[in-house]
C-alpha cells in the first residue's frame, strides 16, 4: 500500500513540473502570435508595403494589418490615435501638425513616381508638356485632337474624341504630388486649384485608390488619369514622357526617380522633389512616408508592440529596400537611411527611449 502512495505522489510531482515547465513557453508563444500592428494610410506605395509586411511576418511572425484608405485617412487615423503607425505620401502641413503637437515624425521609406496614363487606340507613348498637362486637368483642353498635343506627337493618330479627365475621389498623397508639381508649373493651377490632398477638382471622375484610378481608365476609350507607376507597369497601361525643367523628356522609372531625389535632404525629411532641376530626374518624383508619435506611448498599447513597431520599421529601411527596385519603387538614398536612423533612435516610449542601441 505504502509503494502505490508512493508511486502515485512520485508521478503526481513530475506531472506537475511538467506541466509548468510548458506553460511559460506555450503562454509565450501565445503573446508573440498575439502582436498585430495596425496601420493605415498612402495606396501610392501599398504594393511596396504589402511585399514588405507579407515578408516580415514570415520572418518574426509578427502580424501587421495595413488598410490602403489613402494619405488623408492615414492622417486623420493617426491624429485620433486608432492606429499605430500612418501613412502618407504628402508629408503633414504645419496645421496638421500643431494638431499633434508637433509631436509626429515622418520615416521615408521609398521613392516612386506618379505617371499619367490614358486609354488611347495602340497604347502610343505620348510626350506631354507641363502646359498641357494642367490645361488637359484645368479642363482647356477638352479633344485628342487638340493641336499642342499633336504638335508634341506627329506619329501618333489620336482619335476624334473627348478627352475624360479622371482623378482621385478620396484624400490623397498622390493627389498632393500631382497637384504640388502642377502648382509648380503652373500659375493659374497654383490659383484655381492649388495643392492638397483632396482638392476642389475642375473636370472629371474620380475614382477610390490608385486602383481605382487605374481602373477608370482601363474602362474609358478616351480617358487619361495619374497613378503610381506600378499600377500602370502591373496592368499594361502606356504611360506619358513628362518635359522636364531642364528641356528633355523623361521617361518613368527607377533611375531618373533616383536622380530626381538627388536633393539635401532636411533633419523633418519632409520635402518635395516634384519639378525637379535634375537634367535627368523625373518630375513627377516623391519620397512616401510612415509617420510616429515621438512617444508611442501616445497611441500604442504597451512597450512591447512599440518595440515590435520600431523595430520593423528599422528593417523596412535597410533589408527591406531589396523589395523596391522589383516593385518600380526606388530605394532610399543612403542620407535618407541615414536621418531615418536618427530618428527612430529618438523614439520613446512613456519617455524611455525604445532603440537601446
Amino acid at each position: 500500500m505504502k509503494h502505490i502512495l508512493l508511486i502515485i505522489i512520485v508521478s503526481f510531482f513530475v506531472f506537475s513540473c511538467g506541466h509548468k515547465s510548458e506553460h511559460p513557453e506555450s503562454e509565450e508563444k501565445t503573446q508573440q502570435e498575439e502582436i498585430e500592428i495596425i496601420g493605415a494610410g498612402a495606396t501610392f506605395p501599398y504594393p511596396l508595403y504589402s511585399k514588405m509586411f507579407s515578408s516580415y511576418h514570415g520572418l518574426t511572425e509578427v502580424k501587421i494589418n495595413y488598410q490602403a484608405i489613402g494619405s488623408g485617412g492615414g492622417i486623420r487615423q493617426m491624429l485620433s490615435k486608432t492606429v499605430d503607425f500612418g501613412a502618407t505620401d504628402a508629408f503633414m502641413n504645419a496645421e496638421e501638425l500643431a494638431k499633434a503637437d508637433n509631436s509626429i515624425v515622418h520615416i521615408p521609406t521609398c521613392l516612386g513616381a506618379v505617371v499619367i496614363s490614358y486609354n488611347l487606340p495602340g497604347k502610343p507613348n505620348l510626350k506631354l508638356s507641363p502646359e498641357i498637362i494642367a490645361d488637359i486637368f484645368l479642363g482647356k483642353i477638352t479633344k485628342w485632337t487638340n493641336k499642342k498635343i499633336r504638335g508634341l506627337n506627329p506619329d501618333v493618330d489620336f482619335p476624334n474624341q473627348r478627352i475624360i479627365v479622371v482623378h482621385r475621389s478620396d484624400g490623397s498623397g498622390t493627389s498632393f504630388i500631382f497637384s504640388d508639381y502642377l502648382s509648380k508649373v503652373s500659375s493659374e493651377w497654383k490659383q484655381s486649384v492649388g495643392r492638397g490632398k483632396s482638392l476642389n477638382w475642375p473636370v472629371g471622375l474620380g475614382g477610390k485608390g490608385n486602383q481605382g484610378v487605374a481602373g477608370q481608365i482601363q474602362q474609358l476609350p478616351g480617358s487619361i488619369g495619374y497613378f503610381e507607376l506600378i499600377y500602370a507597369s502591373s496592368n499594361d497601361m502606356p504611360v506619358a514622357s513628362i518635359l522636364n525643367k531642364s528641356g528633355n523628356f523623361i521617361s518613368p522609372g527607377i533611375e531618373s526617380v533616383s536622380f530626381a531625389a538627388n536633393v539635401v535632404l532636411p533633419a523633418d525629411t519632409r520635402v518635395s522633389v516634384t519639378d525637379t532641376d535634375a537634367p535627368e530626374g523625373y518630375p513627377l518624383s516623391s519620397f512616401t512616408w510612415l509617420i510616429l508619435y515621438k512617444d508611442l506611448k501616445t497611441n500604442v498599447k504597451s512597450r512591447r508592440k512599440a518595440e515590435e513597431l520600431v523595430n520593423m520599421i528599422w528593417w523596412m529601411i535597410h533589408r527591406g529596400q531589396k523589395y523596391a527596385e522589383p516593385l518600380h519603387y526606388a530605394p532610399l538614398p543612403n542620407e535618407a537611411v541615414m536621418i531615418s536612423e536618427r530618428i527612430l533612435r529618438s523614439l520613446k516610449y512613456d519617455g524611455k527611449v525604445i532603440l537601446s542601441k
